[in-house]
């Protein structure tokens, strides 16, 4: 018995004396090249699916909507006679936020009327494109991709990460 245990410290001893003395493997690091080419497939394959459900929203509604070259889907359903936008001018907007699930998150009726300058930022990419689509007293849907609303984060409140975003949108003034 006490040389068996005798035998296990020597040979564990041993173990970790060899395992201690081996050189280290040499960490290799991604080839960015390789990198940005799977986040850029990767990124490819999501844009891809996103609107692959946007389409399928769209066509479940039966909307007759147009894309802009970012992404940004929109209809303009009620035609305003007042001013186009421009960039500059503040605009006083009602407005409703959905998912596509049809979650409704956000809306003026709660929040109360949204008003920012048109080309400042401080809302979504998205709607500072379609207000410029659109003159006083027009009512519209505009569907955003992630990239044009909160992005990989979403908004960390209400709105999920990469969510894509449904705004029907009624510009009230512009000033």
């Amino acid at each position: 018995m006490k040389f068996q245990r005798f035998f296990f410290f020597f040979l564990f001893s041993l173990l970790i004396a060899v395992s201690c003395n081996q050189p280290q493997k040499e960490r290799r690091l991604p080839d960015q090249q390789e990198l940005r080419k799977t986040l850029e497939e990767t990124n490819k394959i999501l844009l891809e699916s996103e609107k692959q459900e946007i389409m399928d929203f769209i066509a479940r509604y039966g909307w007759d909507m147009q894309e802009t070259g970012s992404g940004l889907w929109y209809q303009v359903y009620h035609q305003g006679r007042g001013e186009r936008a421009s960039t500059g001018k503040i605009a006083l907007i009602n407005y409703s936020i959905s998912l596509l699930t049809g979650d409704r998150i956000y809306s003026s009726e709660t929040e109360g009327a949204k008003e920012f300058r048109v080309g400042r930022g401080g809302v979504e990419l998205g709607l500072e494109e379609g207000i410029l689509l659109l003159k006083e007293g027009d009512k519209a849907r505009f569907i955003m991709p992630s990239h044009l609303a909160h992005g990989v984060p979403g908004d960390g409140v209400k709105i999920p990460a990469r969510a894509t975003i449904v705004y029907d949108v009624e510009l009230i003034e512009l000033k």
